[in-house]
C-alpha cells in the first residue's frame, strides 16, 4: 500500500526524518556527562545534577571526573576505559557523595560516540548488586526450553512474547515484523486481558520513521520508563569542542521525540521497552513492551532481555531458513530439470513449456510467456499476445534490472488493469534487450486490518510559526480491501528465476554458436560445390566440342558411303552432344548465380528486356510471337541477371505455346517497398498443383521429346530472384496460359541489408 506523505507547501519527509540522534535533551531519571579524554574533563552535563548530586551543573562544567569521584573509583574506571571494548566495564557501580555520608549509587555506562567523545550515563541503581550469572543463565535457559518445545514459527513467536512479558512484567508485549514495503504487523502478542488486542494489525511505515529505525538498528534496546516525564536539557546545548549538538546515537538516556511520546500517550502507554531484532544487518522487527504506568527496568535486566532477544531471534532466523529450505530445494530440482530439457530440445523454448515440470512450477505462477523475437510462447493463464507485446515494449523502455517483479503490476503499468485477472503480479527476466521470460499471478483481493486509518497516520501542526508532526489519536481497527494485487513473489522464487536466466543465456549462446558454425560449414560446402560445377562444366566443354567436331566431320566426309542406319546414328550422336552442351551451359549459368556475383546497380529494366529479346530474335521470328510491355522502371539490380531472367521466362512462354501464335506481355507495378513484375502468355498453361515444383532444378512436367530442354531455366530464375531478395511464383491453369510474377525490393540488396536478416546471432542485439 502506498501512503502519500506530501502536503501542500510542507516537506513532510523533512519533518519525519529529523536528526533525532542530535537531541539536546535526555530523560530525567539519569544524568549524562560528555567527557574529554584522557583527563575526563566534563564538557557537557545534563541540567538535573542539583536534584541528583546537590550540585549545580554550572559548577561541574570544566571540572574533571576525579573532582566528583574518589581516587579508587577513578583508577578502576581508567583501567576499564583502557580496554578496547567498553562492555567489559559496563555497567559499573559508582558511588557519589551527596551530603555528608549520604551516597547515591548509580549504574554507570560508558560509550564513545562517532565524534570520539566519551559519554557517561548514570542511572540510579535499584540494587547494589549485579544479577548473579547463574540467575541470568536460568532466566535465559527457562525461556529457551520453552522455545525448543515449539515447531511452528507462529507458536515460536508467541512463546517469545510470553517469556519476555514474564521476565519484564510489562502489561503488553508484542512481536512486530516489518514487511518488504516498510509497513509492519503484529505477529504475536501477550497482554493483560483487559487491554485491546493488537494481534494481526498492520501499522504504516510512518509510525516508525527512518531515523528511528536507524537508531533501533544501532542501539538494540531502548527504554522509556516514563513517557510523561519532562526531559532535561544538556548544558551547554552545543559541544564546546565541536560546536554542535552531541551525537547520542548509542545513548540510553536520550530523550524521546515529542511526536513519539505523544504517540505513546495516545495509545495509553506510560512506559515502553523496545528490543531490536536484526537479521542480515537489517532491522527485521521489534519486541515492543508497553506498560500503562511508568515502569523502570534495571540495566542488568535490560541486558538480559537484549541477550534473550538475540538468542531467540537467531532461532527465528533458523526456523525461517528451515521453512524455506524444502521449497528452495524443490525449486532447485525443477530448475535443473528445465536446464536438462532445454539442452535436449533443438529450441530451448520447447524445453521450458513442453514437459513436466515446466516454467509455471519454477515460480508457482498461473501463467508464463517466453517472448522471443516477434513471437510469444505462452503456457497457463496469460494476457493476450497483443497485450504481451506492449508489456514487453514497456519493460524494454523502463526496466534495466536483471529481474523485475511486482505484486501489483497495474500500479506501475496502468494498462495491466485490463488483464488483472491473470496478471496483477509479474516476474520478468530479460534474456536480451528485447527478449523476455515472464511469469504471471492473478489478482487476489485481500482485507488488511490496520491499527487506525493509515491515511491519517499523522497530522501536521502549525502553531506560532512552528511546524511539527502530530501522531494520530485513534488506533481502532480500520479495514482496507486491497485490489489489483497478487500474492507476493518469494525471494527464493525470484532467485530461481535469476538462476534460470543464466542457464537460458548460456544455452542460447551455445545454440547460436552451433548455428553459426553450421552456416559457415554450409557456406563453405556450397562454395566448393559451385567451384566443382563450374570446373566440371568448363572442362567438359572441350572434349564435347571435339566429339561434335569429329561427328560432324565424319558425317561430311563419309555421308555417301554410309547406309541409312549409320546416318541416323550420327544424327542421334549430334543431338546428344548438342543437348549435353546446352545442359553444361545451363549448369555454368546456374553455378555463377549468387549474391556475390551480382553487380548491383541502377538498371533500366527495359534495356535488360531488349537485350533478352535480341537474344531470342530468331525464335520470335520463327514462331510469330507478339511481345508487348508496360512502361518499365529503373531498379537496383544486376543487369545481366535481369536480362537472363527475362530471357528464360520469355523463352519458356515461346516454347510452351499453344496452337495459337505466342502473345506475351510484360507488366510492372510499384508496391509499398518493392516492384512487382509479371510475364503473361497465352500458352498451354500449368496445372496449379505443380506451381512450386517447376522451380526445382531438373524438374520437368513434360518429356524431352515433347518439349526439349534441361529443366534448369526456372531454377535459374528462382535463384536470380532470391539473390535479389525478391519472390517469384506462377499463377496458371491448364490451357489458359500462365503468368509468372516476381518482385525486386526498392533499394535492392542495400535496403535488405539495413533491415537485417533474422538470424540467431542477432538475438542479443
Amino acid at each position: 500500500m502506498r501512503i502519500d506523505l506530501q502536503l501542500p507547501d510542507i516537506n513532510v519527509n523533512s519533518l519525519k526524518e529529523a536528526p533525532i540522534h542530535l537531541f539536546r535533551q535526555i530523560q530525567p531519571h539519569g544524568v549524562l556527562l560528555v567527557l574529554e579524554e584522557p583527563e575526563l574533563k566534563i564538557l557537557q552535563i545534563s541540567s538535573n545534577t542539583w536534584n541528583v548530586f546537590g550540585i549545580n551543573p554550572e559548577n561541574m562544567l570544566h571540572k574533571k571526573l576525579e573532582d566528583l569521584l574518589d581516587p579508587f573509583q577513578i583508577e578502576r574506571i581508567k583501567v576499564g576505559l583502557s580496554e578496547d571494548n567498553l562492555e567489559f566495564i559496563n555497567p559499573t557501580k559508582i558511588w557519589v557523595r551527596k551530603k555528608g555520608d549520604d551516597y547515591v549509587v548509580f549504574d554507570a555506562v560508558f560509550h564513545r560516540n562517532a565524534e570520539g567523545f566519551l559519554i557517561l550515563e548514570l542511572e540510579p541503581a535499584i540494587s547494589r548488586e549485579n544479577i548473579p550469572f547463574l540467575s541470568f543463565y536460568h532466566l535465559a535457559r527457562a525461556s529457551i526450553n520453552q522455545l525448543e518445545k515449539t515447531s511452528n514459527l507462529r507458536d515460536f513467536c508467541q512463546i517469545i512474547v510470553q517469556e519476555v512479558r514474564k521476565v519484564t512484567g510489562f502489561d503488553r508485549v508484542m512481536l512486530y515484523k516489518f514487511d518488504d514495503d516498510g509497513h509492519g504487523s503484529v505477529v504475536a502478542e501477550e497482554k493483560l486481558a483487559s487491554l485491546e488486542p493488537y494481534l494481526g494489525l498492520h501499522y504504516p511505515e510512518s509510525d516508525i520513521p527512518k531515523p528511528a529505525r536507524k537508531l533501533f538498528a544501532s542501539n538494540s534496546i531502548r527504554l522509556i520508563p516514563d513517557a510523561y516525564a519532562e526531559p532535561v536539557q544538556i548544558l551547554p546545548a552545543n559541544n564546546p569542542v565541536s560546536d554542535r549538538p552531541v551525537d547520542l546515537t548509542n545513548s540510553i538516556l536520550r530523550s524521546a521525540a515529542s511526536c513519539h511520546t505523544e504517540y505513546l500517550h495516545n495509545m495509553g502507554v506510560g512506559a515502553s521497552l523496545t528490543i531490536s531484532l536484526i537479521k542480515d544487518q537489517k532491522l527485521w522487527g521489534l519486541i515492543a513492551c508497553h506498560h500503562q504506568s511508568p515502569k523502570y527496568v534495571s540495566y542488568e535486566l535490560r541486558k538480559a532481555c537484549e541477550f534473550l532477544g538475540r538468542v531467540i531471534f537467531s532461532e527465528i532466523s533458523a526456523r525461517e531458513e528451515t521453512e524455506n529450505y524444502d521449497y528452495r530445494m524443490s525449486l532447485t530440482h525443477i530448475q535443473s530439470l528445465l536446464v536438462e530439457y532445454m539442452s535436449q530440445e533443438e529450441n530451448f523454448i520447447d524445453g521450458l513449456v513442453k514437459h513436466q515440470p515446466n516454467l509455471l512450477n519454477l515460480t508457482s505462477a498461473q501463467g508464463a510467456a517466453v517472448c522471443f523475437g516477434d513471437h510469444c510462447t505462452v503456457i497457463g493463464e496469460t494476457p493476450q499476445e497483443e497485450d504481451l507485446n506492449y508489456l514487453v515494449q514497456w519493460l524494454k523502455n523502463n526496466v534495466d534490472e536483471e529481474v523485475f517483479y511486482t505484486d501489483s503490476l497495474p500500479q506501475v503499468y496502468p494498462d495491466a488493469e485490463r488483464f488483472k485477472n491473470v496478471a496483477s503480479g509479474l516476474l520478468a527476466i530479460p534474456i536480451s534487450r528485447r527478449n523476455y521470460v515472464l511469469w504471471f499471478r492473478p489478482e487476489v483481493i485481500q482485507t488488511v486490518n490496520w491499527g487506525g486509518d493509515p491515511h491519517k497516520a499523522f497530522e501536521v501542526s502549525q502553531t506560532e510559526g512552528n511546524v511539527r508532526l502530530c501522531p494520530r489519536k485513534s488506533f481502532e481497527l480500520w479495514k482496507e480491501t486491497v485490489r489489483l494485487t497478487s500474492l507476493p513473489w518469494q525471494y527464493v522464487e525470484v532467485k530461481a528465476a535469476l538462476e534460470l536466466r543464466k542457464a537460458i543465456v548460456n544455452i542460447v549462446l551455445r545454440q547460436a554458436d552451433e548455428l553459426a558454425q553450421l552456416a559457415q560449414d554450409l557456406e563453405r560446402s556450397n562454395a566448393e560445390l559451385k567451384k566443382f560445377a563450374y570446373v566440371a562444366s568448363h572442362d567438359l566443354q572441350e572434349p564435347l566440342n571435339q566429339v561434335a567436331n569429329y561427328v560432324q566431320l565424319l558425317e561430311m566426309r563419309y555421308q555417301g558411303e554410309l547406309d541409312e542406319d549409320a546416318n541416323e546414328f550420327i544424327t542421334y550422336a549430334v543431338e546428344g552432344v548438342s543437348l549435353m552442351q546446352t545442359l553444361i551451359d545451363d549448369v555454368l549459368v546456374y553455378s555463377k548465380v549468387d549474391t556475390q556475383a551480382i553487380a548491383f546497380q541502377l538498371t533500366e529494366v527495359e534495356t535488360a528486356l531488349e537485350r533478352a529479346l535480341s537474344n531470342l530474335r530468331q525464335r520470335i521470328l520463327e514462331t510469330g510471337a507478339t511481345i508487348t510491355h508496360d512502361a518499365l522502371p529503373t531498379v537496383m539490380a544486376g543487369s545481366t541477371q535481369l536480362m537472363q531472367l527475362f530471357q528464360n521466362l520469355i523463352a519458356n512462354a515461346i516454347k510452351f505455346r499453344s496452337d495459337q501464335p505466342p502473345q506475351i506481355h510484360i507488366g510492372a507495378e510499384r508496391l509499398e517497398d518493392e516492384w512487382l513484375f509479371w510475364v503473361k502468355d497465352n500458352g498451354i498453361g500449368i496445372d496449379p498443383q505443380f506451381s512450386d515444383r517447376i522451380f526445382v532444378i531438373f524438374q520437368r512436367l513434360h518429356t524431352r521429346d515433347e518439349y526439349p530442354g534441361t529443366g534448369m531455366g526456372l531454377a535459374i530464375c528462382k535463384k536470380i530472384i532470391e539473390c535479389h531478395r525478391g519472390r517469384i511464383w506462377v499463377e496458371s491453369q491448364l490451357d489458359e496460359g500462365a503468368t509468372f510474377y516476381f518482385t525486386i525490393p526498392v533499394g535492392g540488396r542495400e535496403r535488405e541489408r539495413r533491415n537485417g536478416r533474422k538470424t540467431q546471432n542477432n538475438i542479443f542485439g
